[in-house]
């Protein structure tokens, strides 16, 4: 029953929403022209749950299966995602006597590192709503493992294997009992043999990013919190990190994009991010949530609704956001569009995972210059990106 309401959504998107509206908010005087649109699956909400990680990467990926021709792909579980990456933090977290993140959040190559080690399942398979409400809450959750991990690192050695039982069974719990063998649409499956019936090649993936203390071109690891699995990104130029997401845009390659989503300009319920010249134009009612996982504080501004002047942004300023702690991993979303405005300027269409309460149904305008400023990494199939830069890579 969820696969068929989830497929009428998606054929209403596909075909209703192909952004007839073109601006951001009812009042809004921006006017939004298409250059790309890409296909996407309907929004979703990550309730109160630090997953946005999740939710943004199995986005992607289905994008990714309607690019490669299924016109209706199956939706994938992101709370199996969650589970998996969870035992596999828990583990890491031990081993490292407490000195690594362990957090709701995660990044992009979490998808591909639970794909490849334990498999993918249907989203009617595994909901991962065992705890009696409607909308993901990780709070509960999140504060069970920790006390489990907390006990056991402060246990002296030797340690028993009976802390991971114990913590698997909190998984079940609040998640569902783990997935070892499942049928769907009249077929039998283990989650690593499903993994493999859609055709995905995880190998095939990268991560993007663009920084000056890297080498350019170069692969690196991005220090960020939510990196608890040491994933690698290539480090390129700041032009080529914001050509690449064009580009692929254009050629009809969807990207994941991590950004930070803290500063005054970005506004949700406005359906739209900007960079402004003079950011005290906007007003702040309330705050935002820990884990950015709803429309977070009002902001208040003419700038929403009509062009303004925006900074410009180099990569000197990106860098100083970095090293003065301004600029923080705080969420994955992904890029489905590109745009201009009437006044010329790039603006990129991102599906969030807030739910649709504003006014684009759940997605926001970012502007060119707001994506160069804070963003802290996309993710793309490698032949997105354009043969030069490709090769300089060695991709």
């Amino acid at each position: 029953m969820l696969k068929q309401i989830l497929t009428i959504a998606l054929a209403f998107m596909l075909v209703g929403q192909s952004f007839s509206q073109v601006t951001n908010a009812k009042e809004s005087k921006y006017k939004f022209e298409k250059i790309a649109h890409l296909d996407a699956t309907p929004v979703e909400s990550q309730g109160r749950a630090g997953t946005c990680w999740s939710f943004s990467s199995i986005s992607f990926f289905e994008s990714e299966l309607m690019r490669l021709g299924q016109e209706n792909p199956p939706f994938l579980s992101e709370m199996y995602i969650v589970r998996k990456a969870y035992e596999a933090k828990a583990e890491k977290y031990i081993r490292m006597d407490g000195k690594i993140n362990f957090g709701q959040g995660g990044a992009f190559h979490d998808i591909p590192y639970v794909i490849k080690r334990y498999g993918i399942v249907p989203l009617d398979v595994y909901q991962g709503l065992n705890y009696g409400m409607k909308k993901h809450n990780h709070n509960e959750l999140y504060n069970v493992l920790f006390g489990i991990v907390e006990g056991v690192k402060k246990t002296s050695p030797p340690l028993t294997s009976s802390w991971k039982k114990a913590y698997a069974s909190a998984l079940d719990a609040y998640l569902g009992e783990d997935v070892k063998e499942f049928e769907f649409e009249g077929k039998k499956y283990t989650p690593k043999s499903y993994a493999k019936s859609i055709g995905l090649e995880m190998d095939d993936y990268v991560s993007l990013t663009s920084f000056l203390h890297f080498p350019e071109n170069s692969e690196c690891m991005l220090a960020i919190p939510d990196n608890w699995a040491w994933g690698k990104s290539y480090n390129v130029s700041l032009d080529d990190l914001v050509r690449v997401t064009k580009e692929a845009l254009k050629n009809g390659y969807t990207v994941a994009w991590g950004a930070d989503v803290s500063e005054k300009g970005f506004s949700f319920k406005n359906g739209i991010a900007i960079a402004p010249k003079d950011p005290s134009t906007i007003q702040m009612k309330g705050e935002d949530n820990k884990h950015f996982s709803d429309g977070g504080a009002d902001r208040i501004s003419n700038a929403f609704l009509e062009p303004v002047e925006e900074i410009e942004v180099t990569p000197e300023l990106r860098q100083e956001g970095y090293e003065n702690k301004t600029t923080t991993d705080d969420h994955g979303m992904h890029i489905v569009g590109l745009y201009k405005d009437q006044t010329g300027k790039y603006f990129f269409l991102v599906k969030n995972s807030w739910g649709t309460g504003n006014y684009p149904e759940g997605y926001l305008y970012v502007s060119e210059n707001y994506f160069k400023w804070k963003t802290i990494n996309i993710y793309l199939h490698k032949e997105g990106v354009p043969k030069d830069l490709r090769k300089k890579l060695g991709l």
